[in-house]
């Protein structure tokens, strides 16, 4: 792998290696562009993945510290892991579960949609599915997306055979094993699933798509990418021309270094973004950088989710095959009727026992409880993903009493419901009971969310500077050079899982930062 000199002021220096910026680096190297890839975590190969629910946690999880406050159940189950994400090369991705639908059209343009949601920014975005649809198939092809441009879907397991046929009896029409990140046949390089399951842990097989196995090696070979582990960024520093030039990292031995920059790309999810900008602050920014809107750390969003677990007086043993292949795409659509804007879309789930065991009753405790666990091999499940509403209170800030390893101020998550997400949950959770009832469920629970995977908006993008972050491709209002790729640029969260269109923005803005930089 080639490497760059700290000192270097040519390279793009891109913070964080998942889906956005592993992708835009990917992007940027073919054309030629020196980049720098700061990554917080270890490289972890395939090889070194663990197929056990609590090592594999420990290995590729972000666990510095984080505060959940409000009045979301995490705030109560789980006030230290607000967040699910990744901290390893590949990021996030590295265990996300592969679902990938694309967002609908009208999920662009929500607050013409949906009208006056009170309490609610609702905000359509400045750019829509007509702009995006030639970068959502390149992003299909690259990713592999099943049922898409003739790849095959993936077989059925017990579990979406039972969620399917559920579906079916109670009249749904679009119910299929995707679109979905795994292989059912050998492609690009990857191998069939095994459907061993493991994805959450890293899958250690190899049939699934993450930037670890496709866009990072991809990068490297271009001979212009560096991709840096064990560097988290801790500051982007100014130049007196109000440009960014430099970012500072700390190596894992807490070892400050500054490596200078022709401009700088933040992927570092929802979360860590806006507590990267507003760690930067400084005199000409004293309210953290690409703030002068207000915005950043603002709308956070993170799915209406929740799960109905259903036992049944035979095995269905969902934890064999892939753990997320099904979904039922009928109430995706936007239907005031049902008394909520927005859709859902009901996944198949399935769990390892030990994550089944801690967030089926987070805290649970009794015979109840330990009767269900105890016919785990009867279960089967459906995870709630649908669109959440962005409220301005619902924000990431800086800690004013928990600090990370570094002695930074740890970012404090702060959530609550709007009504139309609990209006929603409610629907779907009597939806997916629904399913379960009509294939003889003899009894079902409900579960609360869990730490959040879909971390979405706190730098959303806006046609105008004073109502948002970055422009439509990710450029920072404020400072010329800076750029986001992450999904923290999304003004609305749709319903849809959002690594696609995390993907389909990157591929879109790799030719603008392309631009931007030979234009300057």
């Amino acid at each position: 792998m080639r490497t760059f000199d700290d000192d270097d002021d040519s390279v793009v220096v891109v913070v964080g290696s998942g889906p956005g910026g592993a992708t835009l680096a990917h992007e940027l190297g073919g054309r030629g562009v020196r980049v720098v890839v700061l990554e917080a975590g270890p490289w972890i190969t395939n090889d070194e993945f663990v197929n056990d629910d609590h090592a594999a946690f420990e290995q590729l999880s972000w666990l510095d510290p984080r505060l959940a406050t409000g009045s979301w159940t995490l705030a109560d189950d789980f006030p230290t892991l607000p967040a699910w994400n990744g901290r390893c090369v590949g990021g996030t991705a590295v265990l996300w579960t592969g679902v990938c639908p694309r967002f609908k059209a009208h999920e662009f343009a929500t607050r013409t949609t949906y009208g006056d949601v009170p309490g609610t920014t609702l905000a359509d975005w400045p750019v829509g599915l007509t702009e995006l649809d030639v970068f959502y198939t390149e992003a299909e092809r690259a990713i592999g997306v099943t049922h898409r441009h003739g790849k095959p879907p993936l077989p059925a397991n017990n579990n979406y055979k039972v969620l399917a046929e559920g579906a079916r009896r109670v009249g749904y029409r679009h119910v299929a094993t995707g679109p979905y990140a795994g292989n059912a046949e050998p492609y690009d390089g990857r191998p069939a699933t095994v459907q061993d399951g493991f994805n959450s842990q890293g899958d250690k097989h190899g049939s699934k798509w993450s930037p670890l196995v496709r866009e990072i090696p991809r990068a490297v070979a271009t001979g212009n990418v560096e991709v840096r582990a064990n560097s988290q960024a801790v500051q982007i520093m100014l130049g007196a021309d109000g440009r960014a030039d430099a970012v500072v990292y700390a190596d894992a031995q807490g070892t400050l270094h500054r490596q200078r920059a022709r401009a700088v790309v933040v992927a570092g999810n929802a979360i860590e973004t806006p507590r990267l900008l507003l760690l930067s602050a400084e005199a000409r920014h004293p309210n953290g950088l690409a703030n002068s809107s207000g915005q950043l750390g603002r709308n956070y969003m993170r799915h209406t989710t929740g799960v109905v677990h259903a036992q049944f007086p035979e095995p269905v043993h969902h934890y064999r095959g892939e753990n997320m292949a099904g979904v039922v795409s009928d109430e995706s659509r936007h239907d005031p009727a049902r008394g909520f804007a927005g859709g859902y879309y009901l996944e198949m789930i399935s769990q390892g026992l030990p994550s089944f065991v801690t967030f089926v009753q987070p805290g649970g405790w009794g015979r109840a409880y330990t009767e269900f666990i105890e016919r785990y091999t009867h279960t089967a499940s459906v995870w709630i993903c649908g669109e959440d509403m962005p409220q301005s209170r619902n924000r990431v800030t800086l800690s004013t009493t928990l600090t990370d390893r570094l002695g930074l101020p740890a970012p404090e998550v702060h959530y609550d419901d709007h009504p139309n997400d609990i209006a929603m949950r409610e629907h779907a959770y009597t939806r997916a009971e629904a399913v379960f009832r009509a294939v003889g469920a003899t009894t079902m629970r409900r579960s609360p969310a869990m730490p959040s995977g879909h971390n979405l908006g706190t730098a959303r993008m806006s046609a105008e500077p004073d109502a948002g972050v970055v422009n439509e491709f990710g450029r920072a209002h404020d400072i010329p050079n800076l750029f986001i790729s992450d999904g923290s640029v999304f003004p609305t969260g749709a319903a849809a899982n959002p690594t696609l269109t995390i993907v389909a923005l990157a591929l879109r803005q790799s030719a603008y930062v392309t631009e931007c930089l030979f234009a300057n």
